[in-house]
């Protein structure tokens, strides 16, 4: 999917698409680059141009961020994408963020609880945002610091699983 986006159509549960974002970097652009570690797939799309979102890359991103398990496909929070901009900026990456997990249905949320106590029974994954995410050419430690620098959202560090949780709920930080 590199370099192309989904004609999908458009979900009728898809969030409003507002014409200035109210965070993230200012700059004519800003794109996304992604590769599900689960899936296989990878995209690289601008995302935002002109002052507005682009309604086809958000339906890509929803379709690349899907529950894998299950195969559900989600709205993802636009912020959330403004969020890994403002990291790609931050960290200066090369790379794709790999995913670890985007949207989470309530049925795989509720299996990823059975088998551990860190997942949250109301984790804003089921909503389309949050992400867990590496670079691999960015040291974890140096993730964690860049998304926690931005005083957006939750952050959380799995270094022992080896991924950086981003959300764009409210400020809060943990160690898993």
């Amino acid at each position: 999917m590199q370099g192309t986006v989904s004609t999908a159509p458009r979900s009728l549960t898809s969030p409003p698409t507002p014409s200035i974002a109210s965070s993230g970097p200012i700059a004519s652009t800003r794109s996304v680059s992604l590769s599900n570690l689960h899936t296989g797939e990878q995209m690289e799309a601008v995302y935002w141009a002109d002052g507005d979102y682009i309604p086809d890359v958000l339906d890509a991103v929803n379709v690349q961020l899907r529950d894998f398990r299950t195969g559900d496909v989600y709205p993802i929070h636009p912020q959330l994408l403004d969020l890994l901009d403002s990291l790609n900026s931050l960290t200066g990456t090369r790379s794709k963020f790999q995913v670890i997990s985007g949207y989470r249905s309530a049925a795989t949320n509720a299996l990823l609880r059975e088998r551990s106590e860190e997942v949250a029974k109301h984790s804003f994954h089921m909503s389309g945002m949050a992400i867990d995410i590496r670079l691999p050419d960015v040291d974890l430690s140096r993730l964690h610091a860049a998304a926690l620098s931005l005083g957006r959202g939750g952050v959380g560090y799995y270094p022992y699983s080896n991924f950086v949780h981003v959300d764009v709920g409210p400020v809060r930080t943990w160690y898993g």
